[in-house]
């Protein structure tokens, strides 16, 4: 049986791929989930906030310096004290990317474009097969514009393929007035492949302390309904390969994406809830399910109920809506 898939044009074993998460925060935890079947890994983001502190740090230090004696124009001080997150980050992608057969895929997260993304091409350098732009971003400036929102995405995909040539992933939001038309535009720009979709953190609030307690959970199966839509839509109609992401409990979430048409189907939660391990049990599911059924390859699944080309998308979607709408308000559901 042939699990293998492209993904950012890289040839990999199987479509389970680790996303990024503190499980690959250390070489260990990297081999752990590449020795559990997983085919290629995120490692955790660098997020563009460390990389600012750090090079201000940097800045501040070598000032200091200066102001010692004249031969220390040319020293570059100590750092005793300072954030080397970044330096850290790029060590570990280098001795991972050399501990392990799987590509490694370096993260950065970001929200806007800037001297950051020089970084991307350091990740490069250190032995990252791609590069994923995780970028988060709330708008919830009222005086800033839906097009100021999409064109700054652009722009921070366009710094970071300028300085690279390693695929470029770029892992997005679905909140967009348009999501089809900013997946094509980025697809046009020059994304290798496109993660759907980042999950914005939402903070609850706690009645009794009267304060914001914002928190990251884990994510559930019925999440990965809403990505699940954007990839059926989107299968065929892109050059840019599609991740799934968000909602993978087990096997029978990584079959539908399948199905969807994703070419690779990430997880963090499931790892995390049951261990590294667990990715045999997900890929186990996956050729159980594929033998039963009577598919050979994965490329006999990949976008089997995927909106069909030529479909007036916004039509079968409206279809959709109306037919569920019906079934609601039907008697199958009973009194309400």
């Amino acid at each position: 049986m042939d699990l293998s898939t492209r993904y950012l044009g890289l040839n990999l074993s199987n479509p389970l791929v680790a996303s990024a998460s503190p499980m690959s925060q250390t070489v260990d935890g990297v081999r752990r989930l590449a020795d559990a079947g997983v085919s290629a890994v995120v490692l955790y983001s660098l997020f563009e906030e460390q990389v600012r502190r750090e090079r201000e740090q940097n800045a501040r230090l070598a000032r200091a310096g200066t102001e010692s004696y004249a031969e220390s124009l040319s020293y570059f001080p100590d750092a005793a004290g300072a954030d080397h997150g970044a330096r850290r980050y790029l060590s570990l992608l280098e001795r991972a990317a050399e501990s392990v057969s799987v590509p490694v895929i370096g993260s950065i997260n970001a929200s806007t474009p800037g001297s950051w993304a020089a970084y991307a091409r350091a990740m490069q350098e250190s032995g990252a097969a791609a590069v994923e732009l995780n970028i988060y971003t709330l708008p919830g400036d009222p005086h800033i514009s839906g097009a100021e929102v999409e064109q700054r995405h652009l722009d921070i995909l366009a710094q970071v393929k300028d300085v690279v040539t390693v695929p470029v992933a770029v892992k997005l939001s679905p909140f967009f007035s348009a999501t089809a038309d900013m997946a094509r535009r980025l697809d046009l720009a020059g994304a290798n492949g496109l993660v759907l979709f980042n999950r914005f953190l939402q903070p609850d609030i706690d009645t009794e302390t009267l304060a914001v307690a914002p928190g990251v959970l884990l994510s559930r199966a019925a999440e990965a309904r809403l990505p699940m839509t954007w990839i059926t839509l989107l299968h065929g109609r892109i050059d840019a390969s599609l991740a799934a992401t968000t909602g993978v409990e087990g096997s029978t979430e990584l079959i539908k994406y399948l199905l969807a048409g994703a070419d690779v189907v990430m997880t963090a939660s499931a790892l995390l809830r049951h261990g590294p391990d667990y990715a045999a049990v997900l890929l186990d599911g996956l050729r159980d399910w594929m033998a039963r059924k009577g598919y050979a390859s994965i490329d006999e699944v990949r976008g089997l109920l995927a909106v069909p080309i030529g479909t007036d998308e916004a039509a079968h979607e409206r279809g959709d809506y109306v037919s569920a709408m019906r079934r609601a308000n039907s008697a199958e559901y009973g009194p309400w």
